[in-house]
């Protein structure tokens, strides 16, 4: 008999699961320190063409497990740096050095540009506010200790000293590159989600407790979960899903049918 999927849910609501309207949507504070004030805020300047945030002035240990490293500089994908600002711990400016309104960074994700929705942003600020250590699928938090693939558009390099700049500035543009090309509407994997570990580092991550992909609608059929399921090379996969600020998970268990006379 063939095997039937059956699924397997756990679910967790996040602080408000109302929907947001224009004026939750909209703050209308011109810069992130109004909304709350910290300490230790870092500085981060906002890249059109890359699409990412540079960060320029780091304070707290959250640097740890946020932002991927490539040639001695730290830089925010588009999550991240709302996921920060929201909480109070970036200030995210322009070109002209002017603070940016979280309404500014909110259009970022509302346009769907940058390899992220709505949706999963949401999941992101979930797993985050619950402890977990994030990362985007496919972009490694640091090029340390990666071995070199040699693809022309590989977002890996090599520890050789007289590579590495190379690699880093190579993989610079293949992040931008993947992430301007990316259909978020597209079934495929997002997250990498790690427990929480006080001796986490980016150089030397480890594998990831699960991995993660957004599903929208009805779920997807055997074929294209086992497709995912390739992908993941013995990790285990999840699937998600968000309802009106309502972030589900999910996971497939295969299961013998009893043979019938």
């Amino acid at each position: 008999m063939d095997a039937e999927d059956e699924w397997e849910s756990s679910s967790g609501e996040v602080a408000n699961t109302d929907q947001f309207n224009d004026e939750d949507f909209y703050p209308t504070s011109a810069c992130l320190s109004k909304l709350q004030f910290r300490s230790d805020v870092s500085k981060a300047k906002w890249n059109v063409e890359m699409g990412m945030a540079e960060v320029i002035e780091k304070k707290g240990k959250m640097w740890i497990t946020t932002g991927i490293v490539r040639n001695g500089k730290t830089f925010c994908l588009i999550e991240e740096t709302l996921f920060l600002a929201e909480i109070g711990a970036l200030l995210v400016m322009d070109d002209n050095d002017e603070c940016l309104a979280l309404k500014d960074i909110y259009k970022k994700i509302a346009g769907e540009r940058n390899g992220c929705s709505w949706e999963l942003f949401e999941v992101y600020k979930h797993l985050k506010s619950l402890g977990y250590i994030v990362g985007r699928h496919g972009v490694p938090w640091s090029l340390k200790g990666v071995e070199n693939n040699s693809e022309p558009c590989s977002s890996q390099g090599t520890i050789q000293n007289n590579r590495v700049v190379g690699a880093e500035e190579n993989s610079i543009t293949c992040v931008v590159q993947m992430l301007s090309n990316l259909q978020v509407d597209e079934l495929r994997l997002n997250f990498n989600v790690y427990l929480p570990n006080s001796k986490f580092r980016k150089s030397s991550p480890g594998d990831p407790a699960f991995l993660l992909c957004l599903v929208r609608g009805n779920p997807p059929s055997n074929a294209k979960s086992e497709a995912l399921e390739r992908q993941c090379g013995g990790i285990p996969l999840k699937l998600c899903r968000v309802d009106h600020g309502r972030v589900s998970f999910f996971s497939f268990k295969r299961v013998e049918l009893p043979i019938l006379p």
